[in-house]
């Protein structure tokens, strides 16, 4: 058996031509799975040929705009075509959110959204599949997460480098992780460079890594990034796009 990944969206909130936001999708045969779910990935969905109203599940690392910014169009758009329920996954704070939305667009209340708020360590179950919350370090309450499918795989989400994450991908096929600036942007918080990212993966870490989250201050900087992390650590790693298929 295989895992089928897609990279919806490998961009943030600045926009730029070539990346939209933050989402992934688990093509799990009829039962698909976003992770995460920002602006632009409802309309790469359909790129993918993949039907918006086979999406019973949405786990969101964070509630940051550019992860979060198209669930409720999707939402919307499942309810036009007559598809009235939807589980949502995320950390603290996610019902609050989802309840605040939908005060603003009361005719959604039709729709039957299950929200479950998890905590680091938790785990959970989604089409048979067993995720993990691994703790990260964000600017608000966020989580990366371990699935086990056929093949097991971390995606980390909005992070700086933690212990924990490199620990949970120890054992995985891919690590999908954030590394939103080159090394020439300094004083970075809540996110990754590929020098700390390297420095961190030297003490264990994946067969293979891919780089998401990624603001246009890294355009021209790609071969330099992959070959620093290369060069410090020595795990495959190349730089994530949109609309790119991984196969476990």
């Amino acid at each position: 058996m295989t895992t089928n990944i897609t990279l919806l969206g490998t961009g943030v909130a600045i926009p730029q031509k070539e990346r939209v936001q933050s989402g992934i999708l688990l093509d799990d045969a009829d039962n698909p799975i976003l992770l995460d779910c920002g602006a632009g990935i409802l309309q790469r969905l359909t790129e993918t040929g993949c039907d918006h109203i086979k999406i019973d599940n949405v786990i969101l690392s964070h509630l940051h705009l550019d992860h979060v910014s198209d669930v409720l169009p999707l939402i919307k758009a499942n309810w036009l075509c007559d598809k009235n329920h939807i589980s949502i996954f995320g950390p603290t704070g996610t019902e609050k959110w989802m309840t605040s939305l939908l005060e603003i667009y009361p005719y959604l209340k039709d729709v039957t959204i299950d929200i479950t708020e998890l905590n680091p360590y938790d785990i959970f179950t989604v089409n048979d599949m067993q995720i993990e919350c691994i703790p990260t370090i964000h600017s608000m309450p966020s989580l990366g997460y371990k699935v086990h499918a056929d093949s097991v795989f971390l995606y980390s989400g909005d992070t700086e480098p933690v212990r924990p994450i490199i620990n949970a991908s120890s054992d995985c096929r891919l690590l999908i992780h954030e590394c939103s600036f080159p090394d020439s942007i300094s004083d970075v918080t809540n996110h990754t460079t590929p020098t700390s990212l390297g420095n961190m993966l030297q003490k264990g870490g994946p067969d293979e890594l891919v780089l998401t989250h990624l603001y246009p201050h890294t355009r021209g900087f790609e071969d330099e990034m992959v070959h620093t992390i290369l060069d410090i650590c020595e795990i495959p790693v190349q730089i994530g796009s949109d609309l790119q298929k991984i196969v476990l």
